[in-house]
């Protein structure tokens, strides 16, 4: 008689093989305009995704009618590839740029906003510095140049412009740009178009006047450095790039990625969605996730590099869209208020959606969006929603000069416990190290927030010429 063979009873986990010419992976901004441009130059990319979503950290919500952004607001036209990007996504996306109200800057002092001076008669007349500062700005001209290469932000600029304008124009501004304080930051490296000044000038007021005198060509004068967005909320502006690349090319919601040199290219693994074990060949591949995820992602780097790849603090922060049905007449036609550490405030700063962009509010209605924690209140990101929300309700009433009975009609807290990379001195071990690691895997690159700044404007002519590199290879 046949006796029946024994089932051992051990699942069979499916798999799947693929190739691609590049695999790009993190579906942020970064990652959607390499892949687009790669995509357009003709290559074959596939893209991998750890969440269930594409856009990274940009992500727009319509609550009834108000659009709400609980990452990046708005970036600057700060490189012609911005317009560009926009240009080739037509029709699809369309980009915004703010109202001229978006020029004004408030900084909270004493019991009230004042306006940002943007000339010498508001500089002389604004409450904001002290006189003596004032004159010291008048001589900044004249004086010498640092020569510390490390030298913090506060630093640099008390040398030059006196310690009432590092208080009341660079700590709120450093804390809207990177939500720290300016001690913390070198200039060389988290602002080096300002550190280059002094370099290359001698001066700030010198080095901006030549900059004004400098002929520009076409591309130079499509960087208009105006405030911009994207129709609708800047989700339409990642979801335009995904449907150009086509989600079929696009891996969402994958987990256990690893990737490992191979021959002369790379084998790309993780698990998708549906629980497939997923092989993806290919010549080239580009990272652009946090530092955080560099060390299970990319297995085979030396453990010395990669201490020094994956060094990067990112600060916490909360970010509440708060939206007024009616404004009651109260519309701050301005771009934000930033709020200096020394006035021990709640908030870090509260910019006005509304009063920058069309749709962004009711008609008569009103949209803000405050931002709290940073490197200072780190721990403002484990406060429960009621205690934000009496923040944000003392606030509008405090700050915003709303009357008692007035309250927001929504409420959207977004937190963010690892949110905006902070380029500290350690910063320089990771630059040369992306070097090092560059000329060790010429076929791989490491892009993303980790270096080039971290301004969307930054992000997108970082992913153009990385796409670039890769096309004329």
């Amino acid at each position: 008689m046949e006796q029946k063979k024994q089932s051992t009873n051990t699942p069979v986990t499916p798999s799947a093989n693929h190739e691609a010419d590049v695999v790009v992976i993190g579906a942020g901004l970064t990652g959607l305009t390499t892949a687009f441009y790669l995509t357009r130059g003709g290559k074959n990319v596939a893209m991998i995704e750890t969440s269930d979503r594409v856009g990274g950290q940009i992500h727009s919500h319509r609550v009834g009618d108000f659009i709400f952004e609980s990452g990046p607001n708005t970036g600057a036209i700060s490189y012609p590839e911005v317009v560009r990007l926009f240009e080739d996504l037509k029709p699809s996306c369309e980009l915004e740029e703010a109202h001229k109200s978006s020029k004004r800057r408030l900084i909270w002092k004493g019991h009230k906003f004042h306006e940002l001076p943007s000339g010498p008669i508001s500089g002389l007349r604004t409450p904001l510095f002290t006189w003596h500062d004032k004159i010291r700005i008048l001589f900044e001209p004249w004086r010498k140049k640092g020569t510390n290469p490390n030298e913090s932000v506060g630093d640099m600029a008390a040398r030059r412009l006196g310690k009432s304008f590092v208080d009341y124009a660079v700590d709120p501004f450093l804390s809207g740009v990177y939500a720290s304080d300016p001690d913390r930051l070198p200039t060389r490296l988290a602002l080096p178009k300002l550190y280059n000044l002094e370099q290359n000038y001698g001066s700030f007021i010198r080095g901006a006047l030549a900059k004004l005198k400098e002929r520009k060509s076409t591309a130079d004068r499509m960087a208009t450095k105006g405030v911009f967005s994207a129709r609708g909320g800047l989700s339409n502006l990642t979801n335009a790039l995904a449907q150009s690349i086509g989600m079929d090319r696009i891996h969402t919601s994958a987990q256990n990625v690893s990737v490992m040199p191979k021959d002369k290219g790379w084998v790309v693994t993780f698990r998708s969605k549906d629980g497939i074990e997923t092989t993806i060949a290919c010549q080239r591949v580009v990272t652009t996730c946090p530092a955080y995820a560099l060390p299970t992602l990319l297995p085979f780097i030396d453990k010395a590099q990669m201490a020094k790849l994956s060094n990067l603090y990112y600060a916490p922060i909360v970010q509440i869209g708060v939206g007024l049905t009616h404004h009651g007449g109260i519309k701050y036609n301005a771009f934000g208020g930033l709020v200096p550490s020394k006035e021990h405030k709640k908030v870090l700063g509260i910019l006005f959606p509304s009063a920058c962009f069309d749709g962004r509010a009711p008609k008569e209605g009103v949209s803000y969006t405050f931002f709290l924690g940073g490197t200072r209140h780190p721990e403002y990101v484990e406060k429960s929603d009621e205690e934000l929300k009496k923040i944000i309700d003392d606030t509008l009433h405090d700050m915003l000069k709303y009357p008692a009975d007035m309250h927001a009609d929504s409420i959207q807290i977004y937190r963010h416990k690892r949110a905006i990379p902070q380029y500290e001195l350690s910063s320089q071990e990771r630059f040369d190290t992306i070097e090092e690691l560059a000329a060790q895997y010429p076929t791989l690159t490491i892009a993303g927030n980790l270096w080039g700044g971290i301004g969307m404007a930054d992000r997108i002519k970082q992913a153009v010429g990385v796409a670039k590199d890769i096309n004329r290879g």
